[in-house]
Parts: C-alpha cells; structure tokens; sequence
C-alpha cells in the first residue's frame, strides 16, 4: 500500500525530483504539493482523509512551514508530519518536535533517511489496513 502523501516544497525542481524520487523507492503516491504556507495548511486542514504523509519544507515562497506543522496539531492518529529543510539545525529540530512533528530530515545528507521513514511507514500503513 502506498503513502498518500503531500509535499510542500517552494522549490519546484527539488519538488519534483523528490517526488519522482519518493514514488519509485518509497511507496509513496503524491496526492497534492504546495509552494506557500496558506496553500499547504489550507489543503491539510480542509483533506484529513487524504493523507497519510506531509513532507514541509521551512522556507517557502510565502510563509512559513511552521505554520503549516502549527495548524496541523489536530491531524488523525495514524498521520504523519515530516520537515525536509536545509536548515535542520538542533534548534530547528527541537521547535518541530514542539510542534509535534514526527521526524525531521536534513535535505544536504538524510534523504536516504527519508526514503527509509518513508518505506517504514508504508508498512505500518499497510499493516493497519490503510487510511
């Protein structure tokens, strides 16, 4: 079973590579993308049944992932929120585990990380019988 999965990333080059990337190795299905703060915490808060998986970057074109991790404090028990930034510094690190988020990958050298979180949550996904 694969992750139905939200991306949002501002820059559309590493946000579509991550994508392809993520669908070959990962057992992830992208379900939806946004560049901006107000997009990805409007389509996260307003599809709780559609998703499984949201990657977030920090820095985005408009806004903040911070904001998008703060708005999404409410999910379901079986989702998972996941930060994917070049800024994954252990004060960045401690501020998303505030904000409650279940990993946090450095994109320079932990996206074989992540492809492993991800391939993990597909089991359990999977195990549970689906979203």
């Amino acid at each position: 079973m694969k992750l139905k999965t939200y991306i949002v990333e501002d820059n559309a080059t590493i946000r579509e590579n991550l994508i392809g990337t993520l669908e070959e190795l990962a057992f992830i299905e992208a379900v939806g993308v946004a560049d901006t703060e107000e997009q990805g915490r409007q389509w996260l808060t307003t599809h709780p049944a559609q998703w499984d998986l949201a990657i977030i970057d920090l820095f985005l074109r408009q806004g903040s992932g911070l904001g998008i991790l703060a708005a999404c404090q409410n999910r379901l028990p079986h989702q998972r929120l996941v930060v994917l930034s070049n800024y994954a510094t252990p004060d960045v690190r401690m501020r998303c585990a505030q904000l409650g988020v279940d990993a946090v990958f450095d994109k320079s050298n932990e996206i074989d990380a992540l492809i492993d979180y991800c391939i993990d949550q597909a089991r359990l996904v999977s195990r549970s019988g689906g979203s």
